[in-house]
This record gives C-alpha cells, structure tokens and sequence, in this order.
C-alpha cells in the first residue's frame, strides 16, 4: 500500500512539473483583470538590478518603472522634476540648484533625504569617499556637489548643455546595499521578485508621491525563445509583448489582441571589431556597407515596418538626425567587391556574425545579410549565443568579429549614442579608433552653444560614416502585441516601458 501511495505521489509529482512547463498556474487573463493585474513578455533576462551599474537596454525598460531621478524623462521628449520639485540653472551654466520635493519615500518607507541624493550622485560621479571612476563618465564635469536643507548644489568644472539629461540617474538610499539583489527606488513601482531567467514582479506603490499606477501588479515574464512569446499570447499567460515582428504577429488570433506600432528609438546596425581583421580595413568595412541592402532587409524580414539608417542617430532625436546619411552607401554589389579587391580580397574572405540568439529580430536580419553578402563573395556564418554570453564576451570583451544588436540611449543626449566610439570610452566595444573623430567629441562636450555643439554631434556622425565604422540598418518599429482589454500604452522617445499608465478597460 505504501508503496502505491508513494507511486501516486509521484505520479501527482510529475503531472504539477508538466503542468507548471507547459504555462503554471493556469491563470486566466480574466482572472488578472480581476485582480488588477498583467503578465507581459519579455525576450532576455536583467543583466543587474543595480540601477548604476545596468548595461542592458531591456534592463533599464523594464526598471523604468521602479526608479526616477532628480529629473525624469515624459513621453513627448522633455524633463520633468521628479524626486526634484524644480530647479535653476546659475553661473553661465557652471552650477545646478535642485529644490528636492517634500515627502517622497523610498519604497521600503524612508523618506528621501539630502544624504540619499548625495549618495547617488556622487556614486554615480566617481566623488564617493572610497573613490573609484565616474559610472556615468559624463558626470565627471562634476567639481562638487553639496546639500544644505532643500537645496542640491552641483558645481561643474565647465558649462555642460546636456547635464541636466543625465539628472535622470536613479536616487537611492545612502545606507542600502542590497540594490543588486532587492533594489528599492521611488518609482510608481516597487520590486517584488526576481527569478533568474524566469520572471520579475512589480507592485504598485502606494505612496508614489506623482500619480498612482492604475495597475495593482505587473509580472515580467522571461522566455527568450521566439515560439514560446506567440505561444504565450496564444495560451492566455500573456497580456503584453513588446519588439514583436510581423511573422509572429501573424500567428496570432486576430480577435483577442489589437497591435499598437511605434518606434524603437534604437540603431540596429552590423557592428564590426574595427580591430579584428578584416575589418581593421576602412576599404573592406566600406564594401560591406555596399554589399548589404537595408531596405531589403527591412522589406524581407520586418514586412516593411522600419526606417533606414545610415548612422549612429535615430529620428525622434530630431536635431540631431543627418537623413542625408541614409543613402550614403547605395546598394551596389559591384562596388562592394572592386573595394574588396583594392583591399587585397579579391576571392572575398569569410566571417562570423554573432548574433543574441533570444532576440529573433536580430536573427532573423543575419539570416538576409548571409544571403546578400554571398554575392560579393563573402561567406557570413552565423554564431548564435546566449544573452548572457552576448553581455559578458560581446560587448564586455569584444571577443567577435561582427555582430547584431541595437543600440540606444536611455535619455535624450546625442552624447549618450556617440561617446561609446570614442576610442577612451569604456563601453566602446567595437574598437572603432579616430583621433579625429576623439577631437569632435572632445569639442563637442565642451561646446558652449547648443547650435555648435548639435553641429559637432552631426560631424561625428558623418565622420562615422564615411569611416563605414559599421553597417548602420535601421531603427526597429516597435509592434507592441497588446490584448484586447488592456488599454493605456504610451510610446516614449526612449527604449522604455511605462507600465504605470496601463489598466485594464473592464
């Protein structure tokens, strides 16, 4: 008898394990409406909770929600105070007062103090006691930093046009040191759970000092396979999905879901080692550039949602956007390899695209650029890798030849898209080296006016473009697949997600 009771058990065992891989608990999307709740996909896992020390664009997507600065970002590309109630600007621009606003907690319950905002500041600053380099290297014009009541003082070493911008950088508690792991911000959100590769939950909080979440909770569910996004709209286990493409769109019920399309200010580009060979040659980055068409990409594998780029600039960044530069390399096979041979490969070479293999947009854009470049006789393998292996090898340790990603910005600087080529930066991961372009961008940073400064901006990313310092593509529309019922989505002109303004229309 014991021993069929144990069978049993085991039996009932195994059935909860199928049961929980194929989709859990059953939950219903009724049932979340119910309980003021949504599940929303997402294709890669965090890289850090840390807010400071984030790399990853669909890290700080997702933690939008949970952390604010002094300053924060609105959807139609300004600032607005945050955990600041409002500021001046003094001295020809050399210093930045902050009036901090009254009242706002943290979400374990403290109240936001002057040490907190000074922790956070100069943490990010590099001017902590036990020093250590600027996490935010435009932060490093920062001379001092001071409080006193209300009142933030923040003196720079020079006038800095695009300073306030990177006053968005979270504000944390000073005495905290479980960020990595707990991390506790002031958003209209707060952390709840993390599991590694499975999912993150959020909670409203209760005493957000702006205006409240509509939502009650939000799951963030992780599954990096593209089937398993479609299957997890299909089933009812998901309510939301971001970046998705048209193919998967078109798998879905027509009827259950309704898609909102915006842009995902990003660059998506075939970034090249600029020191691996070949590519240290400027002649074979070039052909490259000629050999692969980026409207037949976005024609074969976005079904025509996308807008072509020729830089490292994106259009809702509007003064700074050079569209003159789309079309600097045209489409022309025959050039691709008279460059090729003047380079010394005449029979073409073969290289590796290393591509993240949880992202299919990405994939699925290798796929057409293996095919376009065997016509210049170049002969492209795809490598795919984990996301954690893209981060950690990548772009931690430029160990590639070429790859595919998109990059961003996650406020509105020009600075932010363009100092990561810079050949001193830290995150400059393709190695791309100009003593010229080193001399605009230390003009730039350095500008005074905001005219000349967006001038400079737009020299470096012509420069970087006849320099062919990788294959720009295109900025990904962002087809948001979003169940009927949920309404409230804004777009941002940033690689965000505000969950806040979601509700379900009941």
């Amino acid at each position: 008898m014991k021993k069929k009771i144990l069978a049993m058990i085991l039996v009932l065992g195994m059935l909860t394990a199928l049961l929980a891989g194929c989709g859990g608990s059953r939950e219903t999307p009724e049932m979340r409406a119910e309980a003021n709740a949504i599940t929303i996909g997402i294709a890669q896992d965090l890289d850090s909770l840390d807010p400071h020390v984030a790399v990853a664009a669909g890290t700080k997507e997702v933690m939008f929600n949970v952390f604010e600065g002094l300053v924060k970002p609105t959807s139609d590309g300004n600032l607005d105070p945050a955990v600041a109630s409002d500021y001046s600007v003094e001295d020809g621009g050399l210093t930045y007062v902050f009036t901090l606003r009254q009242g706002v907690k943290f979400h374990n319950g403290k109240t936001v103090e002057m040490q907190d905002v000074l922790y956070s500041v100069r943490r990010c600053a590099g001017l902590l006691p036990e020093g250590g380099d600027a996490l935010i290297p435009a932060l490093s014009v920062i001379a001092d930093v001071q409080g006193e009541g209300d009142k933030l003082t923040i003196t720079l070493s020079e006038p800095n046009l695009e300073f306030l911008a990177y006053m968005t950088l979270a504000i944390l508690p000073a005495d905290y040191d479980q960020q990595d792991t707990a991390p506790v911000g002031t958003g209209p959100f707060k952390f709840v759970s993390r599991k590694a590769q499975d999912s993150v939950v959020l909670e409203r909080f209760e005493d957000y000092w702006g205006t409240p979440a509509k939502l009650d909770k939000v799951t963030f569910k992780i599954i990096e396979e593209d089937s398993g996004l479609v299957r997890g709209l299909q089933s009812g286990a998901l309510d939301l999905v971001s970046h998705m493409t048209s193919t998967q769109i078109s798998q879905l019920n027509k009827d259950a879901f309704h898609v909102e399309e915006g842009s995902m200010n990003l660059v998506q580009a075939l970034y090249l080692n600029n020191s691996a060979p070949p590519f240290d040659n400027v002649l074979v980055r070039q052909a490259l550039c000629y050999a692969i068409d980026k409207r037949e990409i976005i024609n074969m594998a976005f079904d025509g949602y996308g807008i072509p780029l020729g830089t490292s600039m994106f259009p809702s960044f509007g003064k700074y956007y050079d569209d003159s530069l789309t079309d600097y390399y045209p489409h022309d096979v025959a050039k691709a390899k008279d460059l090729l041979a003047q380079a010394g490969y005449p029979d073409g070479f073969e290289m590796t695209i290393t591509v993240p293999s949880n992202y299919q947009p990405h994939v699925d854009t290798a796929q057409v650029i293996v095919e376009q470049l065997k016509e210049a006789g170049i002969t492209a393998t795809i490598v795919p890798v984990e996301w954690d292996s893209w981060l950690s090898d990548v772009y931690g340790k430029s160990e590639f030849q070429s790859t595919i990603t998109g990059l961003t910005s996650d406020n509105m600087t020009a600075r932010k898209l363009l100092e990561r080529f810079n050949t001193q930066a830290g995150n400059n991961f393709t190695k791309y080296d100009s003593a010229e372009y080193d001399a605009l961008f230390a003009r730039a940073i350095s500008a005074a006016d905001d005219a000349e400064q967006t001038a400079i901006y737009r020299q470096m990313e012509r420069q970087l473009t006849e320099n062919a310092a990788n294959v720009y593509i295109q900025d990904m529309a962002d087809l948001v697949v979003v169940r009927n019922g949920v309404d409230g989505l804004i777009f941002y002109p940033l690689y965000v997600l505000d969950v806040s303004t979601l509700y379900w229309d009941k």
